[in-house]
């Protein structure tokens, strides 16, 4: 049983940036694939990034250029750096994980309790 939890979220301005951890623990963290999702109000969860088990990284059109998802295996955590905010990134933001392999639907096994990111205008 694999147990996420995230952290970094905030307030920032446009233009701004911030980057969220999420920490890993109870498996084997090098082995499973990460991603993380938003969801902004009266939205459906939407994928944002994902990292595979060997690296290989994905990132959504919508925040191609100014979002980064990375891994520390040795740290048992993922990140997500977020740059150039802008006030529609406005959403919780929640990591989750699945063995090994990415996909950029919600069929992720493991999910974290969220972290607000508001970007004011």
């Amino acid at each position: 049983q694999v147990q996420l939890v995230e952290s970094g979220g905030g307030l920032v301005q446009a233009g701004g940036s911030l980057r969220l951890s999420c920490a890993a623990s109870g498996g084997t963290f090098s082995r499973y694939a990460m991603a993380w999702f938003r969801q902004a109000p009266g939205k459906e969860r939407e994928f944002v990034a994902a990292i595979s088990w060997s690296g290989s990284t994905y990132v959504a059109d919508s925040v191609k250029g100014r979002f980064t998802i990375s891994r520390d295996n040795a740290k048992n955590t993922g990140y997500l750096q977020m740059n150039s905010l802008e006030p529609e990134d406005t959403a919780v933001y929640y990591c989750a994980a699945r063995w090994r392999f990415v996909v950029t639907t919600p069929e992720y096994d493991y999910w974290g309790q969220g972290t607000q990111v508001s970007v004011s205008s």
